[in-house]
């Protein structure tokens, strides 16, 4: 089979040994106390249209991130989705989706270490969609009522969400003292930006596809609840189609890989003292390429799950 080299999608998220104790315990501080905002304000504005939206785009995003993309120079990035989430849902909702997915994606499938696991959330959930936030919401005002406004905007939102991002991991890692900020910050900076525009490419897609099929989806404020099972079939099949595609994933390792590699410091990686489903990989599945397929859709199903009855226990909440 000549894709086995691709069998399997990299683990992409910061492991426990990069960062130090402290900065870890700061970084849960401050992504709890956003996140505890996130809730309530997800609360107070949650719509009933975007009950089941925040359920299928959370699920689409844990399978898309295991599609990783090849890069320049050996290696590869993948979808971080804040940016798509943050123009679908609002900036509040999308923190809540996409700490819901780092945290399973931690949890279950050992990417990313609990002890980092808050600066995990604040890279990639906080940081990347109050970027995005902020960016697509200027770009849009700028390029005014053009057709293609909301497209460009969400190309530069999601290019910049990832390198801002990028940026964020390279202060963690120069704080805790894992590498030189004069080497880590230009090395994860310089990837990144290459990284970036794949994300922009495959944000700007996904909001021309909406456009054509659902674009009402792309009216943050709007309410209702108009073809709600619709949502959920079709964003459900589409998780179900990103987590089958899985095993063609790149097998370089992602951005963060490489510059620790390049660097010197991928040793400081401390395994998980468990396992569930590590690597995206079912255990006790001979067939490497099923074993991801059946991980993935696990994933989608735990990743819907979560989120939408975190949301329908919001809406319940707000209704009582």
């Amino acid at each position: 089979m000549p894709f086995l080299p691709l069998l399997s999608p990299k683990t992409m998220h910061i492991p426990d040994g990069f960062l130090s104790v402290i900065i870890s315990f700061i970084f849960w501080v401050m992504s709890i106390v956003v996140i505890t905002i996130a809730l309530r304000k997800t609360n107070r504005d949650l719509s009933e249209r975007q009950v089941p939206l925040m359920g299928v785009l959370a699920a689409a995003i844990f399978a898309g991130q295991m599609l990783n993309f090849t890069v320049i120079g050996g290696t590869s990035g993948h979808l971080l989705g804040a940016a798509l989430a943050t123009i679908l849902l609002g900036p509040w909702p999308a923190i809540v989706v996409i700490t819901s997915v780092v945290s399973i994606q931690a949890l279950i499938f050992q990417d990313g270490g609990l002890i980092v696991l808050g600066a995990n959330i604040f890279n990639m959930a906080i940081i990347s969609v109050l970027v995005s936030n902020s960016i697509f919401s200027l770009t849009k005002k700028l390029i005014g009522s053009k057709k293609w406004g909301i497209t460009v905007s969400g190309f530069l939102a999601a290019w910049g969400s990832i390198f801002l991002a990028s940026l964020s991991c390279a202060l963690q890692l120069a704080i805790s003292g894992t590498s030189p900020a004069n080497i880590v910050i230009p090395a994860m900076a310089g990837i990144h930006a290459v990284i970036g525009i794949g994300e922009g490419l495959i944000s700007a897609g996904a909001i021309i596809f909406i456009s054509a099929a659902r674009k009402d989806l792309l009216e943050v404020n709007l309410t209702g609840s108009a073809n709600n099972k619709g949502i959920l079939v079709g964003g459900s099949i589409i998780a179900v189609i990103l987590a089958i595609l899985s095993p063609f994933a790149s097998s370089h390792p992602d951005g963060l890989e490489w510059v620790a590699e390049q660097s010197g410091f991928l040793g400081f990686a401390k395994d998980a003292f468990y396992n569930i489903i590590p690597d995206y990989t079912f255990p006790g599945i001979n067939d490497p390429a099923i074993a991801t397929i059946v991980a993935g859709i696990i994933g989608v199903i735990i990743v819907l799950t979560v989120v939408v009855g975190l949301s329908q226990c919001k809406k319940q909440a707000t209704i009582n």
